[in-house]
This record gives C-alpha cells, structure tokens and sequence, in this order.
C-alpha cells in the first residue's frame, strides 16, 4: 500500500485489490525465486502517476 502498485495492476484488471495484495505477499515470501520487494520497486519506478 505504499505506492499503490499492486493496487493499480488490481485496479487495471478489474480485481479485489486486497486479495491481489495478499497473494503478492504470500508468493513473495513463499518463492525464493519471487524477489517480491525488487519487483514492487521496479513497478514502481516504471509505471506512470494515476491520471497521468
């Protein structure tokens, strides 16, 4: 919920963005192979500003 990034890809898509949070996290901390928070960082940097 810090910068909306899974939020605005729930939002895009038309799903519950509090289950798409809770299945970011799980996998995250699941998969070793999931480096969650680079990810989430790299979204953020990446995708554009809401109404811009």
């Amino acid at each position: 919920m810090f910068a909306g990034v899974v939020g605005g890809i729930a939002a895009r898509f038309g799903w519950n963005s509090t289950l798409v949070r809770v299945v970011y996290v799980v996998v995250s901390i699941a998969s070793a192979a999931f480096p969650g928070i680079l990810v989430y960082l790299i979204l953020w940097l990446l995708m554009p500003e809401e109404g811009a």
